[in-house]
């Protein structure tokens, strides 16, 4: 296949990132990929060797979220930058700063970096907990014209305060200082779909979770969901389409409970779903469990919240045509077990 370019993908060594890499190499596309310690290239190789054969159209450079250097040297050049690499803690910081500096103060310079190198676009991944958050349930779904509501602290994390913060800092620099170089944001999900090794979506031990038998019963907390593949196709999609100039998209499909996630695992994989849990775990218990455990307390606001969002706008704008959860759910399962995780 003719070459294309040059696509700078920002933190190569995650989940999301491997599959946006691989789609580009896939559709003739050179690609430079960002990474904090040059270290990781060899990893990074042998994790994307399952999806991919980058050989000499992927290369590195080491450039960090927290610091300017190595920005400048990893855009020179690129067409187009997707945008990936953010921080996702496992659990909640001590202080809102350690997320949301790095994720706001690296989107701009990226930005700034990627402006200076005369590149057309900018992908960013952004997320829906920065449009479904702060506003608490409802059933009406949220769309990209939906923005969280930051300052909500009962109903969001550091996390979706993060998030918001870092997007609205992104488009506020493009009306500003942006010139010529556009934007367009991907809103993802809870991502599933295949992994790769042990570094995935945190999304994935939602899944993992219940295969392990590591939950008593099945909390009420639930998630719009998408596939890590067709995350990646609406960032390529997104990355090359004029309509998407300026645009922010989500990506997610249908809002399922864990019960459903639960239903799926036992109807279309019952001999690995033996100990996934089939009775609801009442919410006085879940919160008593959380004095105890400090990842549940964290995200109890969430109990029994509903969050639907609509994908419409990527599919009639971009085309973009996601899997259903089930299929996302069912490559989650069979890959954690063919990686030896479950």
């Amino acid at each position: 296949m003719t070459e294309r370019g040059l696509v700078l993908v920002t933190g190569g060594s995650g989940y999301v990132a491997g599959f946006c890499i691989a789609r580009l190499i896939a559709e003739g596309w050179n690609v430079r990929t960002t990474v904090r310690s040059l270290s990781r290239q060899d990893e990074v190789r042998r994790t994307l060797s399952k999806i991919s054969t980058p050989g000499d159209k992927l290369t590195f450079v080491a450039a960090d979220l927290n610091v300017d250097g190595g920005w400048a040297e990893a855009v020179a050049g690129c067409d187009f930058v997707q945008h990936v690499a953010s921080p996702l803690p496992s659990r909640n910081p001590r202080d809102d700063d350690e997320l949301v500096r790095p994720a706001r103060d690296g989107a701009l310079r990226v930005l700034a970096a990627a402006r200076q190198a005369g590149v057309k676009r900018v992908v960013m991944t952004a997320s829906t907990a920065a449009i479904a958050y702060g506003h608490g349930s409802r059933s009406k779904p949220f769309t990209e014209a939906d923005w969280s509501d930051e300052t909500n602290r009962a109903d969001t994390s550091a996390y979706e305060r993060s998030k918001t913060i870092a997007e609205r800092a992104a488009w506020a620099w493009i009306k500003e200082h942006g010139g010529g170089l556009e934007l367009t944001t991907i809103n993802p999900g809870a991502v599933l779909g295949p992994v790769l090794g042990r570094d995935y979506s945190a999304s994935i031990d939602i899944v993992k979770k219940l295969l392990d038998g590591s939950l008593p019963g099945l909390p009420r907390f639930g998630w719009p969901l998408v596939d890590v593949r067709d995350v990646a196709d609406l960032h390529y999609r997104a990355m090359l389409d004029p309509r998407a100039a300026g645009e922010r998209f989500l990506a997610a499909g249908d809002f399922y409970w864990m019960r459903d996630i639960a239903r799926t695992l036992k109807t279309r994989l019952p001999a690995l779903a033996r100990r996934v849990p089939t009775r609801g775990l009442p919410d006085w218990l879940l919160r008593v469990l959380a004095l105890f455990d400090p990842v549940v307390r964290e995200r109890l606001f969430e109990l029994g919240k509903e969050r639907p969002v609509s994908a419409a706008k990527a599919k009639t704008t971009l085309g973009w045509a996601p899997r259903s959860n089930d299929d996302a759910i069912v490559a989650t399962a069979e890959s954690l077990v063919a990686e030896g995780l479950i």
